[in-house]
């Protein structure tokens, strides 16, 4: 695991290039002042985005198989991730602060869709709707 990158992987990359583009600049990448170092964040706009891979934190779009060898570890291991997403989660919503989790595949599969929802919370406005995978 240790050939595994925590920054600037390629679902990030491709996020940050597609929110450049599309003139959503002045974010900040792994900002440390927010809890859990979010990917990219918009401090001034209290917008926190993570980019998730579907594998290491369960995506429930895609739904990625699980190891076959080792099981006990890898239950662990996936459980602690999904426990610290849900710990971030309710720190930021107790700050006031919109927490945005971008899965892998919703970039893949709808990249402007996850650009017109980070628009809109960037813009302030509360969105309507959720990106579908």
């Amino acid at each position: 695991m240790r050939g595994n990158k925590a920054k600037n992987t390629i679902p990030e990359l491709l996020l940050r290039s597609a929110l450049w583009e599309n003139g959503l600049r002045g974010y900040r990448l792994h900002w440390r002042k927010a809890p859990g170092k979010p990917d990219i964040c918009y401090p001034s706009r209290r917008l926190a985005i993570f980019v998730h891979g579907c594998f290491w934190h369960r995506c429930p779009h895609c739904q990625p198989a699980f190891p076959k060898s080792n099981q006990p570890f890898w239950e662990e291991k996936f459980r602690r991730n999904q426990q610290r997403d849900e710990r971030y989660k309710m720190m930021y919503r107790e700050a006031g602060w919109h927490q945005l989790v971008i899965w892998e595949c919703q970039l893949r599969d709808n990249l402007d869709g996850c650009i017109t929802l980070i628009r809109e919370l960037h813009r302030g406005v509360p969105p309507s709707w959720q990106v579908a995978a």
